[in-house]
């Protein structure tokens, strides 16, 4: 015997398991009149730019909030809202598909105080606008809490003018204290002062949004394989963000077989720039430009270096290069 919501669900392409977590956080669904009560929500998401995936990962996601009868009223003044303040209907779109939780959040509470808060220090409304857009779930808190982490980050340096900071606000924003008293601990235990960490932070606030196995997997290849100096990884902190196996393993060992062949111009150093900032397509572009007679034999090390690094440990390649 079937249940009307149970094929309801199924029928808006709810999995097994997706169900049983609905069912699981909001046993009252099961009450519901599928095409009173279901179906409005599900069409006024669809409605808004929403695809079916992504309807149904945020109904699995926080069920007793997108079902219920004020959802609908919710979604619109959340919608509103948004159009208010990012001016077009796309931009909503886009905001809403980063973090479509925002739509149970009543922005006018949440969202206004923080963004006063912010115009009061400084902060150009277009970086504000952007942010909004890019990464909603940074201004949904209370004004007390976010008051302080707006703090917490100008005491370490951020200037409220340029971008970086509301990234830094996003950062602190995205884990628990608890989380980022352990990211600041393994830091040091690499040799690092609290001054070097805040600086590294506020150069790229996404060396500290990476989680604690990736930071320590990176730091011990580039320091005990490439023999990276501490100052030189806190200046190009970025390399915390990028991704060991498919960036800097293959991109590090292809350099290196160039520098043990005097191929690599001093002067130019380690060129960060090219060797690990360039995307996957201009940085082929860029080798087969530069080592024009080495490009082939190049190309083919380096995703020799891909598909290895993927299955390797990357603390048992201990062939070094100075920086």
């Amino acid at each position: 015997m079937t249940h009307p919501v149970l094929d309801f669900l199924k029928n808006q392409g709810f999995s097994k398991l997706q169900v049983s977590k609905v069912i699981s956080s909001y046993p009252r669904v099961l009450l519901c009149d599928p095409e009173k009560t279901l179906l409005p929500s599900f069409e006024l998401l669809s409605s808004i730019g929403l695809s079916s995936s992504e309807l149904v990962a945020i109904v699995t996601a926080r069920p007793k909030s997108m079902l219920s009868k004020r959802f609908q009223d919710m979604c619109l003044e959340c919608f509103d809202y948004l159009k208010s303040v990012l001016g077009s209907d796309e931009k909503v779109i886009y905001a809403i598909k980063r973090f479509p939780l925002a739509l149970t959040y009543d922005l006018q509470v949440y969202a206004t105080e923080n963004i006063r808060i912010l115009e009061e220090i400084g902060v150009p409304m277009e970086n504000i606008e952007a942010m909004l857009a890019q990464q909603p779930r940074t201004f949904l808190t209370s004004a007390d809490k976010f008051r302080q982490v707006v703090k917490d980050v100008k005491d370490m340096g951020f200037d409220p003018s340029k971008t970086r900071f509301l990234w830094g606000i996003h950062a602190v924003r995205a884990m628990s204290k608890s989380t980022w008293d352990k990211k600041v601990e393994l830091y040091k235990k690499w040799g690092w002062s609290e001054d070097e960490i805040y600086m590294a932070f506020e150069k790229y606030p996404g060396c500290m949004m990476a989680s604690i196995d990736k930071i320590t997997r990176i730091l011990d290849f580039v320091v005990n394989t490439m023999g990276w100096e501490k100052g030189y990884i806190v200046q190009w902190s970025i390399v915390i963000c990028f991704s060991l196996e498919k960036r800097i393993i293959p991109r590090c060992l292809v350099y290196q077989h160039l520098a043990e062949k005097g191929l690599t111009e001093e002067k130019d150093g380690f060129c960060f720039t090219k060797w690990l900032m360039y995307s996957e397509t201009k940085f082929l572009k860029w080798v087969k430009k530069r080592y024009e007679e080495e490009a082939p034999e190049l190309i083919k090390l380096y995703k020799k270096h891909l598909a290895e690094a993927n299955g390797s440990n990357p603390s048992t390649l201990r062939m070094k290069v100075a920086i």
